[in-house]
């Protein structure tokens, strides 16, 4: 039960960050959307981090482990540039 609900929490940021993204496709006032994307991104950063904490430190070391395949995936390209 525990990880359903920290899956839960980590999906539900995401969908967080995906409507900061579309706010500003709606017709709201400039001040109703400010407050609604620091609302979400607030939620976003709290759903976050209790997954973290739902979903144990496997988690936070597998998505660690993904974020710096990614970043050394990048990395080559980076070098190849600056050596030029």
């Amino acid at each position: 039960m525990k990880k359903r609900v920290g899956y839960f929490l980590f999906i539900v940021s995401f969908v967080a960050w995906a409507a900061i993204a579309l706010l500003p496709f709606t017709n709201l006032s400039i001040a109703k959307a400010a407050a609604i994307t620091t609302a979400l991104f607030v939620a976003g950063e709290i759903t976050f981090y209790l997954s973290v904490i739902f979903l144990g430190k496997e988690f936070l070391e597998k998505m660690k482990r993904h974020f710096r395949k990614v970043k050394s995936f990048k990395k080559p390209n980076s070098e190849k540039n600056l050596s030029s």
